[in-house]
């Protein structure tokens, strides 16, 4: 039995659904309506409500949207948009193909594909850097709480071949703007000095790229690429914790690149401190550039953020409603420019201006990001200021019988509210095994069962930790 056109742009929804957080998907994939499949052209036709919308998900789904529509309704279907115009009724656009070098697996993240190893080791042309070309030092806006790291990058972007700030460790929590940053960094470097082969990519993206190279026995051509480089820029250097192996090829590459007068640049969720299950040699390389907090913007720089993502989208927003977002929005760039997504979104579909009491209405009834996961240095910082004990002696190796308490209970409350493995918790606290981590885990769950005392201290601590996330 055939499935209808119907029943597959629905099968489109599920991936975009699975692929996107749930306010993303609702705001900018449910007004989307399947219009037509035309079998003979391969034409599948959809609309939506503004030309916005279009412009909005051919810049940010549009590898997304293409992938998953080769997916599921095979790789010659092309895509039409229906966008309604106000005065006009609507016009159809047609999107562009993705390359096919990306047709691989549905994915928005369009700027961190894998570069070629094989290309050649030579003029800097062959090389794509992988850069976001919309993410440079004109839109990212300077305040208080990435002043300094700012500033040290287009001092770097001029000037590569110095080494005062080599590595460049760039730290702080999520949706800051790090990669926003790096990749700034990395776009003026490439204006300035198009000899320099650039390249950026993610830690995750340099360990796959490895365990390739040893599945097909290209591990030389690996190394030889990276070697080549002269800027290495890699983002979210922290997850290659625990990974020996990929810690091991890296180490290699950045010495040959530090030797040889090649900038490094990194970024991370946490300082090189904080990053059990780091092998050392790497940890004081880190250490030995510099290293640059990128803090949560304060008020004035969310304001200042606010005003030019609203320029630049020629939208109008009233200053009121400016200064109600940045008083309610705190944790993230990435947070505030969401909530102008979803207002311009809202105010399209629901045909209304945006004023103060249209904005508190979608902000406090829009669904609700889900909570950040609790770290494992929060949950080892607040079992050590409970327990009085230092936090290097709950990551050691110490037998006292308060300090190993206090590492059962930090074992016990990461098995709980982390993501880890047991495997990857034993490694980053006291390199214990995967059994060990498990004792610990049935130690406490026993000892709480006989020991009210215990349980109430537990209890306090997973309050604390619900309470800073």
């Amino acid at each position: 039995m055939t499935t209808s056109p119907q029943k597959k742009w629905a099968h489109c929804l599920e991936i975009f659904r699975s692929n996107v957080n749930e306010q993303q998907y609702r705001t900018w994939f449910t007004p989307i309506k399947f219009k037509l499949y035309d079998v003979e052209a391969k034409e599948l036709t959809i609309s939506t409500p503004s030309q916005f919308f279009y412009e909005y998900l051919e810049a940010h789904f549009r590898h997304l949207i293409h992938l998953t529509i080769y997916r599921v309704f095979g790789e010659n279907v092309s895509l039409i948009y229906d966008v309604e115009v106000v005065s006009n009724g609507s016009v159809k656009i047609e999107s562009d193909d993705v390359p096919p070098v990306a047709k691989t697996a549905p994915s928005n993240r369009q700027a961190n594909q894998s570069p070629t190893l094989t290309q050649a080791v030579g003029p800097a042309q062959d090389l794509d850097s992988q850069l976001n070309p919309k993410q440079t030092f004109s839109n990212f806006i300077e305040g208080v709480s990435n002043k300094l790291p700012r500033s040290i990058g287009q001092a770097i972007a001029e000037r590569p071949n110095q080494q005062a700030f080599n590595p460049l460790f760039i730290y702080g929590p999520s949706g800051v703007g790090k990669t926003h940053l790096v990749n700034a960094i990395g776009t003026r470097l490439k204006e300035l000095h198009p000899e320099k082969r650039v390249l950026y990519l993610s830690a995750h993206l340099f360990q796959v790229q490895f365990t390739d190279s040893i599945r097909h026995n290209t591990f030389n051509d690996f190394m030889h690429f990276y070697q080549s480089i002269d800027v290495l820029i890699i983002d979210d250097i922290q997850e290659m914790i625990g990974l020996e192996k990929t810690q091991y090829a890296f180490f290699h590459i950045f010495n040959h690149l530090r030797q040889n007068g090649r900038q490094i640049i990194l970024t991370s969720d946490r300082p090189p401190v904080s990053m059990q299950g780091m092998e050392d040699r790497l940890l004081t390389r880190f250490k030995s550039g510099l290293l640059a907090e990128l803090e949560k913007p304060e008020i004035q720089l969310r304001k200042d953020i606010l005003r030019s993502k609203i320029k630049h989208d020629g939208l109008e927003i009233p200053e009121d409603v400016i200064d109600y977002i940045s008083q309610n929005i705190s944790n993230s760039v990435r947070e505030l420019e969401g909530v102008i997504h979803s207002l311009l979104a809202y105010s399209v579909v629901y045909n209304k201006d945006v004023d103060l009491a249209f904005a508190q209405s979608i902000i406090q009834h829009a669904p609700k990001t889900v909570a950040k996961e609790i770290s494992l240095d929060k949950i080892v910082e607040e079992v050590s200021i409970k327990y009085n004990v230092k936090q290097e002696d709950i990551y050691g190796k110490s037998r006292k019988a308060e300090i190993v308490l206090a590492r059962q209970l930090s074992i016990y409350l990461a098995q709980r509210y982390t993501k880890l493995s047991a495997s990857k918790i034993g490694l980053m606290i006291g390199n214990k095994n995967h059994a060990t981590v498990l004792h610990s885990i049935k130690t406490i769950k026993n000892r709480m069962d006989i020991d009210k005392k215990l349980k109430e201290q537990v209890d306090e601590l997973t309050n604390i930790l619900k309470n800073t996330r």
